[in-house]
């Protein structure tokens, strides 16, 4: 009966290998000079297993919207639309990719890799590049405030634009241009990273002129322009300049990037929406260190958009991209309708947040009523009716409280993760290097920190991008912080501050027990830490040293700057860079403040 026994296990366990085996298909793929959009687009479709490997050899693999697969699809924080995706992948439980170290080359608009309803993906060891990037960039060589023109020096070598009939378009591919030249920043080109004291700027020439020496005479009146000797890189109307990320991954949990690059992307590096489980590890976002582009990604480089479980990025560096370096948040949603005890009606707000799924079955969510922002009331849905993209209409277990009304807010509470951030450099980029808005735990630590605006940014807004929410345990420790806050407009190393519309409270705390301790500051200005509204805020054992490294911008800006805070505890820092407005703080905060054993103030 033993023998038997052992028999009969060992045969069982055959077959579940056997079935393992079967289960997953293999595809390896060689380099070619073609394009192999249509050769790796027939092969996964033909795949009937549930689990799929993609193997690259080593090489250089090159991609074109011609013949890749067409798809409406809706892309949080980017242009929804018809887009052609290279990889499709959405019949599979498993999905692993080995790039062994390949390159990626894209052409025109195409949107890399769309991944949804996987329970596992693994993607490792490659890198993503364009041919020629959807950004247009010239040095400054004159400007005339007063005729209101600028003169540029067009990059060529590797760009596509041109100048017809006094208008300046780009890249000019598959028959796609901007329709003006948009969003734009002039750049320090020696240091890859955006001017010191650089304002964001849209523009809308009234034309073109392209002169004997090939420069550029572009005629517009503008606020702010750009210095001579700067680069100015335009990367087209917000509208249009984000066409999809390079990786998006939808509705899928346990996922792995390692060892990925990504030199250029037409909107984000890294997408995740309604995922759980997400770890970026040994990776980047950053241009080529032997390209003259300043550009890599057009957006952020990595964003997380109402996801759960646990998010760690790891050991990666993201620079030269025109958004965040991470940016995770939740969805706030706003009351259309009481449709009855039980169901509301609700309506997502910002336009690149239309198609979102805010919420399913069995989630719970927190019910947010002017003008208080807390979370106090909360239900459970158990019916979800999609209108459209826009309206969604919404069941409770419970019924619904007497005094909830339309504008009010909802925030999806099932759907946040952890975020640990560790390891990591994110410099020379516009915008900030880490926004982060979950209750959920929150660890940014030992990574180089360099901003053009605030290098942390923790703000929740009911307003605008409606981006939840509240932070609840935020640990900030043993990074460095090197030349931070250079923009034109004021911000800080750490800024705190909801944004919410004018029918909420606007002195009752919303972020509460953050603990920025034992970092190392070295930045030109004074703007170190500015909370608004925080209940809990710790600021111990840091080192902050004032640089001469580039002109203060804010020179008589506040050190720390609280405002309506409680329980604030200033302790145990040192303070070089001889400024005696070290601590602002209004009446409300003073109450319960404590600064205490510091060196220099």
């Amino acid at each position: 009966m033993k023998m038997t026994f052992i028999k009969s296990t060992a045969l069982l366990l055959l077959v579940f290998l056997s079935f393992g085996s079967i289960a997953q298909k293999t595809l390896t793929f060689s380099p070619t000079d073609k394009y192999i959009t249509y050769t790796v687009r027939k092969a996964i479709e033909n795949i009937s297993e549930t689990s799929i490997k993609l193997v690259f050899k080593k090489g250089i693999y090159r991609f074109s919207p011609e013949y890749a697969i067409g798809k409406y699809s809706y892309i949080t924080n980017h242009g929804n639309g018809y887009k052609r995706i290279a990889f499709l992948l959405e019949r599979f439980k498993e999905i692993e990719i080995d790039g062994q170290g390949s390159e990626f080359i894209f052409h025109g608009q195409i949107a890399p890799f769309q991944i949804r309803n996987a329970e596992k993906i693994d993607i490792k060891n490659l890198t993503i590049d364009w041919d020629i990037p959807f950004c247009f960039q010239g040095e400054v060589v004159a400007v005339n405030a007063q005729e209101g023109w600028r003169e540029l020096k067009p990059f060529t070598k590797g760009y596509s634009w041109e100048v017809k009939k006094g208008r300046l378009t780009f890249p000019n591919i598959g028959g796609f241009h901007f329709t003006e030249l948009g969003s734009a920043l002039a750049f320090d080109a020696k240091n890859k990273r955006v001017a010191h004291g650089e304002w964001d700027m849209s523009s809308r020439p009234e034309k073109v002129v392209k002169l004997a020496n090939g420069n550029l005479k572009i005629y517009e009146k503008l606020k702010h322009y750009p210095a001579i000797g700067t680069v100015q890189n335009h990367k087209g109307p917000h509208e249009e300049n984000r066409y999809a990320p390079a990786f998006q991954v939808l509705n899928s949990k346990n996922i792995i990037f390692n060892n990925i690059t990504i030199h250029h992307a037409l909107g984000m590096g890294f997408l995740c929406e309604r995922s759980e489980d997400i770890q970026i590890k040994n990776s980047g976002v950053y241009v080529r260190k032997d390209s003259d582009r300043l550009v890599s990604s057009i957006a952020d480089a990595t964003h997380f958009a109402n996801c759960k479980g646990e998010i760690l990025i790891e050991n990666s560096e993201f620079k030269h991209m025109l958004d965040d370096g991470t940016n995770v948040h939740g969805t706030y949603v706003m009351v259309d309708k009481i449709i009855n005890a039980n169901t509301v009606r609700i309506a997502l707000q910002h336009f690149e947040q239309m198609g979102f799924e805010f919420a399913g079955t069995g989630d719970k969510i927190w019910f947010i009523k002017n003008p208080s922002p807390s979370r106090i009331a909360e239900n459970t849905v158990t019916k979800v009716e999609v209108l459209n993209e826009q309206y969604t209409d919404l069941t409770f277990k419970n019924p619904l409280d007497k005094d909830l009304k339309e504008g009010d807010i909802l925030e999806n509470k099932t759907w946040n993760p952890e975020f640990t951030m560790r390891g990591c450099t994110i410099k020379d980029h516009r915008a900030r290097n880490i926004i982060v808005k979950t209750p959920k735990k929150i660890v940014i630590e030992n990574n180089n920190l360099s901003s053009m605006m605030s290098s942390i940014l923790l703000r929740g807004e009911t307003f605008h991008w409606f981006e939840s929410g509240a932070v609840n345990d935020v640990l900030i420790q043993n990074n460095i912080f090197n030349y931070c806050a250079y923009s034109g407009a004021p911000h800080s190393v750490l800024r705190i501050t909801p944004r919410l519309g004018k029918t909420f409270n606007k002195t009752e705390t919303y972020d509460s027990n953050i603990r920025f301790i034992n970092n190392t500051i070295n930045t030109f200005d004074n703007n170190i830490v500015w909370a608004d509204r925080v209940k809990g805020l710790i600021i111990q054992g840091n080192t902050i040293t004032k640089t001469n490294t580039a002109i203060a911008l804010h020179p008589k800006s506040p050190v720390f700057e609280l405002i309506n805070c409680t329980e604030v505890n200033i302790n145990n820092n040192q303070y070089k860079g001889g400024s005696k407005n070290v601590v602002k703080a209004d009446a409300a905060t003073k109450k319960t403040l404590k600064v205490t054993a510091n060196k220099g103030f």
